[in-house]
């Protein structure tokens, strides 16, 4: 038989992978009301573009492979292009269509990876913490990494609602 403690565990666990999948729903539905051209241009004069955005997003995703240790990452090329550079560096892009694929990907698999772990691994530490400093601060865990990560997301689809054009 569960216990109190147990439940309430296992509920914090869903809330927050809840929280995680409606902000790839709602990001899912902004980006299907996007188009490519839209999509392509920047969020605000001198800002990031939609795509770089998104390309962002699914190489901080994928990099969640690592953090929480479910395995390898499935798209490690995306980090010289949306996490160790600028939009404006020059460097070639994969096209929409892909960096769409990749996003879905690396979501579905993590959605997979997600459902196959126990409630107690979330309180575990993730892999960029040491074990000394995990010790002093246990909220350094793999639940915060997924919050974080949300919040993180919710700030750039904040970001890329600027791309909708308004009739």
């Amino acid at each position: 038989m569960e216990t109190q403690q147990e439940t309430t565990t296992a509920l914090l666990i869903k809330m927050a992978i809840s929280n995680w999948e409606l902000q790839n729903t709602r990001l899912n539905a902004l980006l299907n009301k996007l188009t490519d051209d839209q999509l392509s241009a920047q969020t605000a004069p001198g800002r990031n573009s939609g795509i770089y955005l998104l390309g962002h997003l699914a190489a901080v995703s994928d990099g969640l492979f690592t953090f929480l240790e479910l395995g390898d990452r499935l798209y490690p090329q995306l980090d010289e292009i949306f996490l160790k550079n600028s939009d404006t560096s020059g460097l070639e892009k994969p096209s929409i269509a892909d960096i769409k694929e990749y996003w879905n990907h690396v979501n579905t698999t993590l959605k997979q990876k997600f459902d196959a772990m126990q409630p107690e691994e979330w309180f575990t530490k993730h892999s960029a913490v040491s074990a000394e400093d995990f010790a002093k601060e246990p909220h350094r865990n793999k639940l915060n990494i997924l919050i974080n990560r949300t919040i993180h997301q919710g700030y750039h689809m904040g970001q890329l609602t600027y791309l909708v054009k308004k009739d």
